[in-house]
């Protein structure tokens, strides 16, 4: 009996109800970054990531990388993103490394003793940390 009387109750107005409804508004000045900022910021402060093929280069070759050398290594990149870099050669005393500064991704890396007489090639900026 409860349900039948449920069931034949009026729901009453589908939509907006109450003062103002149905009416758009348009959004207000917003006040904080705007998304680009936000996903810009992020992604110049990404941890560096290596291929596959930049971690069988490390390894084959015996260049052992330490924090500290992460962390140079990683602000030589921001400062290359913040230049408008594409693809960049980040040289260190212990190796030098081919950066995707746009996927932050070591792509390649080679020994000081490899690196005499090499080309490298695809790349629009070099940064000395």
């Amino acid at each position: 009996m409860i349900d039948d009387i449920l069931l034949n109750q009026s729901l009453g107005p589908v939509g907006p109800v109450g003062p103002g409804a149905g009416r758009t508004s348009k959004p207000g000045p917003t006040t904080g970054p705007s998304f680009a900022e936000v996903f810009n910021d992020r992604l110049a402060t990404a941890p560096l990531k290596l291929s596959a093929h930049a971690q069988q280069r490390l390894n084959s070759r015996q260049i052992e990388l330490t924090p500290q050398d992460w962390e140079r290594i990683q602000k030589g990149v921001e400062k290359a993103a913040a230049k408008g870099a594409r693809e960049a050669l980040v040289l260190t005393e212990k190796a030098a490394l081919v950066v995707s500064i746009r996927n932050r991704t070591v792509i390649t890396a080679v020994d000081p003793a490899s690196m005499k007489e090499n080309v490298f090639t695809n790349i629009d900026s070099a940064v000395i940390v």
